[in-house]
């Protein structure tokens, strides 16, 4: 009987070794997509379902064109390569956006050469257009520019552009010179693409926010009129009234544009009301010093502060929370649930390179923040912010890093370099290394939006086919639909990015969608959209379309 009883169990110890186990719950992920980007990914927009245009300084990347080093290129999202792209001026601290018509226009950038480059032009009055690219592949797919006759009015780098209620872009602010840490030769102005006026609108604000005010970051909200936060300052301005309503200070000292970079995004916007709602977090709690004062081992400030862009909101001013460590130099970026990712970074320093006297290698930052976060903006106060199940990415993205939402639901993660050219050695190295931050849901059966109209009218009902996975069919699930700008990213900021949600519903027989655009091109500003449908968290990939008619924006007659 011991005998049989010994066996027994033996047998059930060798089941319980041999059997296979459960399958491991879906959670983030980091995925190494390339070794190289070809160039540094310092700037990154989505253009196509299939394509991302990157943009670097004009320098000694290993990608080559025409006999020279390439500063633009194409990265295909299916197949992980990357083809280079002719581009004549330095885009290098460049800002972008899509247009109504879905063309891409780059604008600014730097206006100093490059020695591996003799026929680099300069970029600070730079427009480089990419046009709407139908080849999945990006054959035949270039850039155009002509200095000489398309041009902006004022020389800027590191301004900021938004697209607003026409689908033309408002430029923002920038430098008219090379210059080291600070605002030190300024364009404090505004002008638009495609231009409505023959000269610049002049911005007390951006006087007023000196020397920290390069890459304001701006957002067109839903009334037409724009939220901008340069150093610690914030104000709405009135495009069509040409006024600044000046808001309050961002509290306890925290500065937020570079280079004392924190990061900031517009809280997701839903129906009826589309109530406005702006989240900044990260930067340093500093005044703005002479950088051999300061020190990569500044601490970083945990703080987000966030405010409601009402008349009420403004009254009580920015509500603070805190992050789960310092960050300088995050990116914020939309989830299609409408929660924010919280990645990149560094836990101490400043942006730019070697001004500071203790630079790392060449870096004016230190301490990577490797762990993303996730902020869920309905949440309470204090509970909003989590890391918990977030992958370490293992890879320093400091200074000129970019990140991006794409069509398939994942973010692009990309770039790293604070160093004045290609510079592998040092120990914040340039990384050319390409990863995806994969969401759960892309372990699982997701979704899908099985066809949509080309092009989608404000205030409308629209009705598509979808597929649903069994599990996702179920009585009372969670259902929201995103129309999202994936934006244009650029030194810890996503200008343009966008989410709203649309009314929606699913059919008794679980086979279509039917959504409610958003009112009007105030709410959506009319240009290229990605439709996301989520089911309890599981996000189809998106849908390509186009909000409003497509048309070019109006220009100056």
């Amino acid at each position: 009987m011991k005998r049989s009883l010994f066996s027994l169990v033996s047998l059930l110890i060798a089941y319980a070794l041999t059997a296979p186990s459960a399958p491991a719950a879906p959670k983030w992920e980091f995925n190494l997509k390339n070794e190289t980007s070809g160039i540094v990914a310092l700037e990154a927009i989505v253009v196509s379902p299939t394509l991302v245009v990157f943009f670097d300084r004009a320098s000694d990347d290993p990608l080559q064109i025409n006999n020279h080093s390439a500063w633009g290129a194409l990265w295909n999202l299916e197949t992980s390569t990357v083809r280079p792209l002719d581009v004549l001026t330095n885009s290098f601290c460049a800002s972008g956006a899509l247009l109504s018509n879905g063309t891409m226009a780059s604008v600014g950038g730097d206006p100093r050469g490059f020695v591996g480059n003799p026929a680099i032009q300069p970029g600070n009055q730079a427009i480089r257009i990419f046009e709407p690219c139908a080849s999945p592949t990006g054959d035949g797919c270039t850039l155009f520019e002509d200095p000489a006759t398309l041009h902006l009015l004022a020389k800027r780098w590191y301004p900021s552009s938004i697209r607003i209620f026409d689908g033309s872009l408002l430029i923002i602010g920038g430098t008219h010179v090379n210059a080291d840490f600070y605002n030190i030769d300024p364009e404090n102005s505004f002008e638009f693409f495609p231009p409505k006026e023959s000269i610049v609108r002049p911005s007390a604000f951006l006087e007023r926010s000196l020397p920290a005010n390069l890459f304001p970051r701006a957002f067109a909200l839903p009334d037409g009129k724009v939220f901008m936060v340069a150093n610690n300052q914030s104000i709405i301005y009135d495009i069509e009234a040409n006024t600044e309503t000046i808001l309050p200070d961002i509290p306890n000292n925290v500065r937020v544009t570079n280079p004392i970079d924190g990061s900031a995004i517009l809280l997701p916007l839903s129906p009826p009301d589309y109530t406005p709602e702006v989240l900044v977090c990260g930067g340093t709690a500093t005044d703005p010093l002479d950088p051999s004062l300061l020190s990569s081992q500044t601490p970083a400030t945990s703080q987000c502060s966030r405010i409601t862009l009402t008349s009420e909101g403004i009254a009580k001013g920015w509500e603070v929370e805190h992050m789960l460590e310092g960050r300088t130099m995050p990116e914020l970026v939309h989830i299609p649930n409408g929660q924010i990712l919280i990645t990149n970074g560094a836990g101490t320093g400043f942006a730019a390179l070697n001004q500071v006297p203790d630079a790392i290698g060449n870096s004016n930052a230190d301490h990577p923040v490797f762990v993303p976060s996730i902020y869920t903006p309905d949440l309470p106060l204090g509970q909003r912010i989590t890391n918990a199940g977030m992958p370490n990415s293992t890879i320093p993205r400091l200074y000129h890093s970019s990140v991006t939402l794409t069509p398939q639901g994942n973010f692009l993660i990309a770039g790293s370099n604070p160093n004045g050219n290609t510079n592998l050695t040092v120990p914040f190295p340039s990384t050319f290394k390409v990863q995806t931050l994969d969401p759960p849901f892309m372990q699982l059966n997701r979704p899908k939006i099985l066809s949509t109209p080309k092009n989608l009218k404000f205030n409308s009902s629209v009705t598509v086919p979808i597929d649903l996975p069994q599990e996702l069919t179920r009585p009372g699930a969670k259902v929201q639909v995103a129309l999202m700008d994936l934006g244009f990213s650029s030194h810890a900021f996503h200008s343009s990015a966008r989410l709203v949600f649309m009314d929606a519903k699913i059919s008794a027989d679980k086979k279509s969608l039917t959504f409610i655009t958003p009112p009007n091109g105030r709410v959506y500003p009319p240009g290229p959209a990605n439709i996301f449908l989520t089911i309890n968290d599981v996000t189809s990939e998106g849908a390509w379309v186009m909000m409003g008619s497509g048309n070019s924006p109006p220009t100056l007659e």
